[in-house]
């Protein structure tokens, strides 16, 4: 069954058959974290680098890397029982603007804070797509882990 995770959404899955998707990342960073051993899945489409405060993290925890990495790990972890360590982790996203004016930087901000937060719980990054200037669509198989990339150019 295919699952959808839309934007500052995150979506975990144990089911063999379940394809977890997430359309036009473009500033925007998927993180995926596959679990072979179990299997286990899961996908995170990060916004925003980090929330204004605490109460923003709290009403959409997934919009933001620093919120939603942890949340994300901590309910592989706690909730379907992975171990940290067997835990392959994936980026996707993050594209530049070739707008000369792209004063916030929002893609290189979030791949930034997404390698940051994944750093401080000592998880390693097996692969990484981004930056670039191209939107790229994603499809993760629960099962192998293994990630289809539909990419395009962003278009001004």
């Amino acid at each position: 069954m295919d699952k959808i995770v839309g934007i500052g959404e995150y979506i975990i899955s144990n089911v063999p058959g379940d394809f977890i998707k997430t359309f036009a990342l473009a500033s925007c960073v998927a993180v995926t974290v596959y679990n072979a051993f179990i299997p286990l899945s899961g996908m995170i489409h990060i916004a925003l680098p980090n929330p204004v405060d605490i109460e923003q993290a709290k009403r959409r925890p997934g919009y933001y890397a620093t919120s939603g990495i942890p949340l994300l790990v901590h309910k592989l972890c706690r909730e379907y029982g992975s171990q940290r360590g067997d835990l392959q982790v994936k980026l996707f996203g993050g594209a530049v603007s070739l707008k000369t004016d792209d004063y916030f930087k929002i893609g290189l901000k979030n791949i930034k804070a997404v390698r940051e937060t994944l750093l401080d719980m000592n998880l390693k990054i097996t692969e990484a797509q981004i930056g670039g200037a191209i939107s790229r669509s994603i499809t993760m198989n629960v099962l192998s882990g293994k990630i289809e990339i539909t990419a395009l150019p962003i278009n001004f």
